[in-house]
């Protein structure tokens, strides 16, 4: 049986995929197909359900600058409200009968000779495709500790990324292992329900206060009735947020004045000093995530909260052991660990010209051009890819933006045959990362997320949402190179200079 053919594929179905395809349908094309591994479209959003699960950046900017919601139930909405909502927006734009479910893709390969993408899936199933979109996103993977004996652990065990229907942790003893910002929303859940609960802390958290205000019937009203007030008040908070990116990037110095705001709060909110102290960030506000909540640090207050910091030395069937040989009894362990950045890419065995796979090419580091495209692999389009990421903001918007910028792309090769983005124009923008990251407070020595491992930003743009704009609204036909039938004539190799 000959594999369906579509003049693009797009994989996953959160914001980044479904985006993809309002634009594409938007554009007149009709020719498209979303595929998603899981029984239901939503993302991120219909698989993190944990207990207290919400966005960190205002729903009002957290949403399709296309499709604004009226009537969200509060500033920062609930993880099943936004999944709520991107059901509602792909409904009403008409992609969701354009989804594949249980649709597990697993290879992409590019056919150099006959220029398309040929997709398989974990049950067999194949597409073949002009044009191919990742839109898996970055915080979908969950990231597993390398903690020794953790498999023996008899008791129930949970990453907040895979939470279950029914978690039966009430009355248990829980150790939560982890203090992000999945487990800055989860322990405050969390603790009232517990017997008692123990955070295990590696680094702790700079947390600001989240002023998480209900949305009035009244204010609904005003803002299905008037929408040019509700976009009124979306820039505003864009602006707003905006404001901060010089903290990141170009004053770090700045972060000072927010660390006394963050420092007085943890005074009012921990009457204990010892456990204050722990609790106390040692690093620059910004150089790690900053958390949002007005709920954390009041927790440990509680007479049934502990927080231990000597680092874990090995997991037991009933306990956690820590290096100064305590032993932590629990009935439940919760990973709050977060996700691996490139873990959704590195399940599709993606290869491109001269049979080399992205993991391959990535082995080094996650680089690629602007975020969107990579050398070697033609007629691929990331959304929400390395660098793109934000400290500050809402990466909605930088989806929308890429997916610009990969809409263009798409028009290009349409007129003028499948082209791949050059060696050189990659190297420049890695080369350009690694600079302008370099006096950013990212860099400033604290281990996080932010940096992979060999110490290279690949998580964020470093710069502000304005600016990735400007440089993603028109494509630059320079970048790119044609497709020819010999691989190796289509790309010029160069050394990235780390």
């Amino acid at each position: 049986m000959t594999a369906p053919h579509h003049r693009v594929v797009i994989v996953g179905t959160g914001f980044s995929g479904l985006g993809m395809a309002i634009r594409l349908s938007q554009r007149g094309e009709r020719d498209f197909v979303l595929l998603e591994k899981a029984d239901d479209i939503g993302g991120t959003w219909r698989d993190n359900r944990y207990p207290g699960c919400a966005c960190d950046v205002p729903s009002r900017l957290y949403s399709f600058s296309f499709d604004q919601k009226a009537d969200w139930s509060r500033d920062y909405a609930p993880a099943p409200e936004i999944w709520a909502y991107l059901q509602d927006v792909a409904r009403r734009h008409g992609v969701r009968d354009r989804v594949v479910l249980g649709a597990d893709l697993r290879q992409a390969r590019y056919d150099v000779e006959r220029r398309r993408w040929e997709l398989t899936a974990a049950d067999g199933r194949e597409w073949t495709a002009d044009a191919l979109v990742l839109g898996v996103g970055g915080l979908h993977q969950p990231a597993r500790p390398d903690i020794e004996g953790l498999d023996d652990f008899a008791g129930a065990l949970m990453h907040t990324a895979q939470w279950p229907e029914d978690d039966g942790l009430d009355g248990l003893r829980v150790g939560v292992v982890g203090t992000g910002a999945s487990a800055v929303q989860l322990v405050p859940e969390l603790a009232p329900r517990a017997a008692h609960t123990t955070v295990f802390q590696r680094t702790p958290a700079w947390t600001m206060p989240k002023k998480d205000v209900e949305w009035s019937p009244r204010r609904q009203r005003l803002f299905r009735r008037f929408p040019v007030l509700q976009r009124a008040v979306r820039w505003r908070t864009y602006w707003e947020l905006e404001a901060r990116a010089p903290l990141f990037v170009r004053f770090p110095a700045l972060a000072r004045l927010g660390e006394r705001v963050a420092l007085r709060e943890l005074r009012k909110a921990v009457r204990d000093p010892e456990v204050r102290d722990r609790l106390t960030p040692r690093y620059r506000l910004g150089c790690k995530r900053i958390l949002l909540s007005s709920t954390y640090w009041p927790t440990f207050d509680r007479d049934d909260v502990s927080l231990v910091t000597e680092p874990i030395a090995r997991v037991e069937p009933d306990a956690v052991v820590t290096a100064d040989g305590a032993r932590h009894e629990v009935d439940a362990l919760v990973l709050g660990t977060g996700f691996a950045l490139t873990g959704s890419f590195d399940r599709i065995a993606v290869t491109g010209l001269d049979g080399r796979t992205l993991a391959q090419e990535w082995s080094t580091g996650a680089h690629t051009h602007l975020g969107v495209t990579v050398a070697g692999f033609p007629e691929l389009y990331l959304l929400l890819g390395p660098n793109t990421g934000l400290g500050h903001s809402s990466v909605v918007m930088m989806s929308e933006f890429a997916t610009r910028y990969a809409l263009q792309g798409i028009e290009r090769a349409r007129a003028a045959g499948a082209s791949v983005t050059s060696d050189s124009a990659q190297a420049a923008f890695t080369a350009e990362m690694e600079r302008r990251t370099r006096h950013t407070v990212w860099a400033s020595g604290c281990r996080s997320w932010y940096l992979d491992r060999f110490g290279h930003n690949t998580a964020l743009w470093p710069g502000s949402t304005l600016a990735y704009w400007w440089r993603t609204r028109r494509i630059d036909d320079s970048v790119f190179v044609p497709v020819t039938n010999s691989p190796t004539a289509a790309r010029t190799k160069e050394t990235i200079d780390a």
